[in-house]
């Protein structure tokens, strides 16, 4: 298995004028411009104190100078702690403090939102907008950024070129990335993942699906996932093909239109896109009385079902060799007409913790319904009797999976079984040919339609700390977070708050616990309980009861 600083390296001296990290409409930079701004921040870091194994924490928009960000943090071998831009404020503050990051590269709007003396740790603060100095804890720190430029060039008095990049291949247990999962509220979950598990998904991503120089790829995951940040910038980058970043996660018609423009080979997405893309696009003209028809002709369907893929396809900007969908299962309607079409689909498995691939299978081979098979990097089990017909919890073990989560000791221990398989927390069987299929998620995170993980216990726990709510359960329906609240009726009575008024309040908590929550964990709707929340023995509620 190559390192992935290989890769790059090759990628950087065989492209160095090639574009490497574009943002859509916007500015670009070259493999050789990349690696030239690498090289700046590995100086500078060097100046400010910055040690190998210290933390660097990004925590901005989608752009290219994110992907600048990463790599010049990750080749300098600091531990990159990417962070979600959509986590509060109050968050972000604490998993840069958690984390004990050194230097933080942010927006400038983020940053203006940010205290930072909830930050000890830090010792510099760069802008992602354009790499202006936004804090610098010392004046000696401040000087070496202002005079950067000057002292690069009395490094390299003859330029800085191909035959300068070099990058060390000899860590690959070391720590790599500290990647949350989660922030918004309760003790955070820092996944531990080393070089060697960056590197095997590269490596099998670019065995199975190999992108080259001149290929293109559009980026709308947040690249502070794991999904994002590892197919839609360290893989392709890997391969030297260039990414397109879009900023935000866009409406079908933005995103159709820069790959129209863009011409990627390859879409990596969440099922909600393509069922939008589905029903925008395709199912209005499925839904005409004469085509409806004909697709229920045999023979003759295969006529329709070919234009409507070549129409995709092309819309698509005609080169894609794949699409690849993870984060949530496909709806299955959807899914049985894009197999109709024939379009080059697959559904791939996998989480943080495993960096992020446990299953994948080619579109051509893929079984509906499934996630793939085990990816060759790592082993996939299923605790149960009888795998083929019993559901059990799905395991895992390999060369890409964490090594736990930092400073919390107890959820790495219960995290791994005594044999060192991981525990995943979703339940599944597999089939004899080794398809996955994913049953059900014995943890109580909610997975959301665009791959963000929602954990009910820290909604809650807000919601709980709101003026007369004794207790609550938050669960998704259809799409939409709902908080079932159980009220403190005697004092609602007290304070005269019934009819107009209660609905009042209730509004009043639902903006006020909104406002401490990231913008995919936002509850949409309350519904009030007549009775307390049945429990168990220990006093735990019995989830499934509401669900």
């Amino acid at each position: 298995m190559q390192h992935y600083f290989t890769r790059l390296e090759t990628q950087i001296k065989a492209n160095w004028d090639l574009k490497a990290l574009c943002n859509y409409k916007g500015e670009h930079f070259t493999f050789g411009q990349l690696a030239t701004q690498m090289a700046k921040f590995h100086l500078f870091f060097k100046q400010a104190g910055v040690q190998k194994g210290d933390r660097v924490a990004i925590c901005a928009k989608n752009t290219a100078r994110w992907g600048m960000a990463f790599f010049s943090s990750t080749t300098y071998e600091a531990v990159t702690v990417p962070i979600l831009v959509d986590f509060h404020p109050d968050s972000v503050n604490g998993l840069v403090d958690h984390s004990e990051s050194v230097v933080l590269f942010t927006d400038d709007d983020v940053w203006a939102k940010l205290d930072i003396n909830k930050m000890p740790t830090v010792k510099v603060v760069i802008s992602t907008v354009n790499f202006s100095l936004l804090y610098a804890a010392t004046e000696d720190i401040k000087k070496s950024y202002e005079g950067l430029e000057e002292e690069f060039a009395k490094a390299y008095p003859d330029g800085f070129g191909p035959e300068n990049v070099s990058y060390p291949k000899d860590n690959d247990k070391d720590l790599c990335i500290i990647n949350y999962t989660s922030g918004s509220t309760g003790a955070p979950k820092g996944v531990m993942l080393r070089y060697e598990c960056i590197s095997a998904n590269v490596d099998f991503g670019q065995r199975w699906l190999p992108s080259y120089p001149g290929d293109q790829i559009v980026s709308m995951l947040p690249m502070a996932h794991m999904y994002g940040m590892m197919f839609e910038l360290i893989y392709p980058l890997c391969g030297g093909s260039a990414v397109y970043y879009l900023g935000k996660t866009p409406t079908p018609a933005v995103l159709l239109g820069a790959m129209a423009e863009v011409k990627p080979y390859l879409i990596i997405t969440v099922p909600l896109v393509m069922e939008k893309i589905f029903k925008g696009k395709v199912l209005p003209i499925l839904n005409k009385p004469a085509v409806k028809v004909i697709t229920a002709i045999p023979g003759l369907n295969q006529i329709i079902f070919k234009k409507v893929r070549t129409s995709l396809l092309t819309a698509f900007g005609g080169k894609v060799q794949s699409i690849i969908m993870g984060g949530a299962a496909l709806n299955p309607d959807v899914e049985k007409w894009f197999k109709k079409f024939k379009l080059p689909f697959t559904i791939g498995y996998g989480m943080t913790e495993a960096a992020p691939l446990l299953a994948y299978e080619p579109w051509p081979t893929f079984v509906p319904r499934s996630c793939g098979k085990a990816v060759d990097c790592a082993e996939v089990r299923i605790d149960s009797e009888d795998p083929y017909n019993v559901v059990g919890e799905i395991q895992a073990r390999g060369t890409n999976i964490m090594s736990g989560y930092y400073k919390n000791e107890e959820a790495t221990k219960a995290a791994f079984t005594e044999d060192g398989w991981m525990n995943t927390g979703d339940l599944g069987v597999i089939d004899k040919a080794g398809n996955i299929f994913i049953r059900g998620r014995s943890k109580n995170m909610i997975l959301t339609s665009n791959g963000q993980n929602i954990y009910p216990e820290e909604v809650e726990a807000v919601c709980n700390n709101q003026p007369y709510v004794i207790e609550s359960v938050v669960v998704d329906r259809k799409g939409v977070l709902v908080a079932l609240l159980y009220m403190d009726k005697d004092k609602l009575a007290a304070d005269g708050i019934q009819g107009d008024a209660l609905e009042e309040k209730l509004k009043e908590i639902r903006i006020s616990v909104n406002k401490d929550m990231p913008v995919y964990s936002k509850i949409g709707k309350i519904e009030v309980m007549d009775q307390p929340f049945e429990k168990t023995p220990k006093m735990s509620i019995k989830r499934f009861l509401y669900s």
